[in-house]
């Protein structure tokens, strides 16, 4: 009898992940998010690894799939504005944009908003919770309090946030900490627990510290900071694979592995 409850619990859990019927599009929504999936392709097509076009891709799959399931929990979502916001939100990232200053051709590249501004039928309110979503979504943002919450930003925060970890968040980190020229640990740099704002952006500015300290000082925290209940649940397996991770790196450091 305990056995089945468990089993129950389980078909349960299962159950209420799977993904909710999918909305069908108008023609005049396929159009916008096609010109913008033309425009960020191109516009990333240079991006490493770790913020390439298949993390928009893996990052747009997951906040529809949250804000179809919060729709389907009473949470009501606009799922143009998610989409838009997920396939934009890395567009401007302050990492790359502060790499390529004093390149006129990245610098002439119109950013999120000249892009949404340039696009005559996407109506005004669209557009400016779409900016919202993409000027609030990164963890930086929060570290300075962030702004209000509202359902397009939960989804779409919490789906960027879900492919920083678990292994797919494992192989990332690693990408970008390569590109960066980072060591994979040096037990002489202790991380900094208690990250803000300014440390934050100081710390990626100078290129200090090891690859290895991105975990405890950001990426063991976000699944304590994800906003929905689908995120919540879902964030759970990955943040334990990055714990089991986690150990197994240390041992293997220690020559006990």
């Amino acid at each position: 009898s305990e056995q089945a409850s468990e089993q129950a619990s389980e078909q349960t859990s299962e159950q209420a992940e799977q993904p909710a019927p999918k909305r069908a599009r108008k023609s005049c929504e396929l159009s916008i998010l096609g010109r913008t999936e033309t425009f960020v392709r191109v516009r990333m097509a240079a991006n490493d690894g770790s913020h390439d076009w298949l993390h928009v891709e893996r990052v747009r799959a997951l906040a529809l799939r949250i804000a179809r399931n919060e729709d389907r929990e009473g949470r009501s979502t606009d799922l143009l504005v998610v989409e838009l916001a997920a396939l934009l939100h890395d567009i401007d990232d302050w990492k790359y944009k502060q790499a390529k200053k004093g390149n006129a051709d990245e610098e002439s590249t119109p950013t999120a908003d000249e892009f949404l501004a340039a696009q005559a039928d996407v109506p005004d309110a669209t557009r400016e919770r779409v900016s919202k979503v993409i000027k609030n979504v990164g963890f930086k943002d929060e570290l300075k309090g962030g702004c209000e919450l509202f359902p397009e930003l939960a989804a779409v925060q919490d789906a960027d946030r879900m492919d920083a970890i678990g292994a797919i968040g494992i192989a990332r980190t690693f990408t970008f900490g390569g590109k960066k020229d980072r060591p994979l640990y040096d037990p002489e740099q202790p991380p900094e627990l208690e990250m803000t704002q300014e440390k934050y952006i100081a710390a990626a500015a100078k290129n200090t510290g090891s690859t290895i300290n991105h975990f405890p000082e950001k990426l063991l925290k976000l699944a304590a900071m994800m906003k929905t209940a689908t995120g919540k649940r879902m964030a759970q397996s990955r943040h334990g694979y990055m714990l089991e991770f986690l150990e197994r790196f240390d041992r293997e450091i220690k020559g006990e592995l």
